[in-house]
């Protein structure tokens, strides 16, 4: 087996496809798995899982370097108890599943590298959040907490497994930003609610960057937040967006109407309006080179080609 092998749970998404070519380009077997595997022709392989049972996709965990889980239901919905019932599952269930595999094979991966998210923290106003932070008392908190105890109760001795807790992924092709963009070109960029709840992003080439050092380094393991090193407010994020579309001026938007728009959208508001403040204190501690650290940076770069 290929000790250069990296396997991506639900690898075909919007940061999934960036990963597949990052690590590619680094001199990786990429295989991915999905629900629904298709032929590619840029050396990648797809291979079929269904996100929670036992399969042939096992065997390409034997040996391979590092397995990174991506899967999970997009938060991007309305958040019924349905709805939320499924996004737990469809976590938990993923990290059971490759739990449950690593243990069947003669070899694991040497590192497990899984995706969280800041929402861990809850809402948190203005208060800044290292990794050190404890977990919020929010629905999307509790989300969040259930997935990770599902990876610390995973028994797999030999992998070093370590989260990142994604903010908000800014890329042009995906994510919240081209949404943001189309509004903001219609003059509808304006600050939701008070404007002043605090937006925790980071650019997805950036993110790709943090993935591939954890798997690098044998000495990292555990939470990392994996975010910028610059917070920003609502306001301020849309100040800056408005101005990379030569848009002075927008209406703001209240918390009602946020709301609303986003139910009719099948979204869900409290994606808007929650603050998270978190800062990348180990990557930071790690002399981690950000190629984006700031906001205008990064919009001028995703939005003005």
């Amino acid at each position: 087996m290929n000790s250069k092998r990296i396997v991506i749970a639900g690898g075909t998404g919007f940061v999934g496809g960036v990963l597949s070519a990052e690590f590619s380009r680094r001199g990786f077997e990429v295989v991915v798995l999905t629900r629904f595997p298709r032929p590619r022709h840029d050396g990648v392989v797809e291979v079929e899982w269904n996100g929670a049972q036992a399969g042939a996709w096992e065997a390409l965990l034997d040996g391979a370097e590092a397995v990174v889980n991506l899967a999970g239901r997009n938060l991007n919905c309305r958040h019924t108890p349905d709805h939320l019932r499924e996004i737990v599952a469809s976590r938990v269930n993923s990290v059971k599943a490759i739990a449950a595999a690593i243990g069947r094979v003669k070899q694991g991966p040497r590192v497990w590298v899984q995706a969280g998210a800041v929402g861990y923290y809850g809402d948190t106003g203005k208060v800044i959040c290292d990794e050190t932070a404890g977990a919020g008392g929010d629905t999307l908190a509790d989300v969040c907490r259930q997935w990770e105890a599902a990876l610390a109760a995973a028994e797999v001795p030999q992998t070093r497994k370590v989260i990142l807790r994604m903010g908000v992924v800014l890329g042009r092709d995906g994510g919240a930003l081209p949404v943001l963009g189309t509004m903001t070109k219609w003059f509808l960029g304006g600050a939701a609610g008070s404007g002043r709840q605090y937006l925790s992003w980071i650019h997805l080439a950036d993110l790709a960057a943090m993935f591939a050092a954890v798997v690098a380094d044998e000495r990292l393991s555990g939470v990392f937040n994996a975010v910028g090193p610059a917070a920003v407010t609502n306001a301020q994020f849309m100040q800056e967006l408005r101005r990379v579309y030569h848009r002075p001026w927008s209406p703001p938007a209240p918390a009602f109407a946020v709301r609303l728009g986003a139910w009719l959208m099948g979204s869900d508001g409290s994606l808007a309006l929650t603050s998270q403040r978190c800062v990348p204190k180990r990557f930071l501690e790690l002399g981690f080179q950000f190629r984006f650290a700031d906001i205008p940076l990064a919009l001028n770069d995703l939005c003005q080609r």
